[in-house]
């Protein structure tokens, strides 16, 4: 519901009287984007194991040594989980958020073909996602607030 205040409106209005509902609400968001974010670096470091000689044929094919396709699997699955938990969420997004954009650039930069086009703006989607985990951090529902809360536990602000 969008409530008029004179010449302003706010989205959050509804949420102001009830700051346990809104800062709820807020983690609970902060907390989903973050699975939304991580699950196709999980799903792709998984299926490169499952394909291992087929994605480092890839990755040679393309210029890439197929000897880094163990750290390839190591960040995706590691900074995929450390992202998901809110662990080190900065640190881990920004390394994602560079590996999408390198990605990008040596694997989907092929503009004449529609569907590496899209696979590039995806890549950048991604990072852009990923930066504003870098600037903004995994949120109140996460181990990184939970660590820093001098209480030990999770917060809601």
């Amino acid at each position: 519901m969008l409530v008029s205040r004179g010449m302003r409106a706010s989205l959050t209005e509804p949420f102001e009287d009830n700051t346990m509902n809104a800062s709820t609400t807020t983690a609970a968001t902060q907390l989903f984007a973050r699975a939304l974010m991580s699950v196709i670096f999980l799903t792709a470091g998984v299926s490169k194991i499952g394909a291992y000689a087929g994605t480092q044929a890839y990755m040679e094919s393309m210029g890439v040594p197929g000897a880094m396709l163990p750290l390839v699997i190591a960040l995706e699955i590691g900074a995929g989980l450390a992202v998901l938990l809110g662990w080190q969420t900065r640190i881990s997004a920004f390394l994602l958020a560079g590996f999408s954009v390198l990605s990008a650039l040596v694997f989907h930069a092929d503009f004449g073909d529609q569907m590496q086009s899209i696979l590039f703006m995806k890549n950048l989607a991604m990072a852009g996602g990923l930066l504003m985990l870098v600037a903004h951090g995994a949120g109140s529902w996460s181990i990184d607030a939970r660590l820093q809360s001098p209480r030990g536990g999770f917060s809601h602000a």
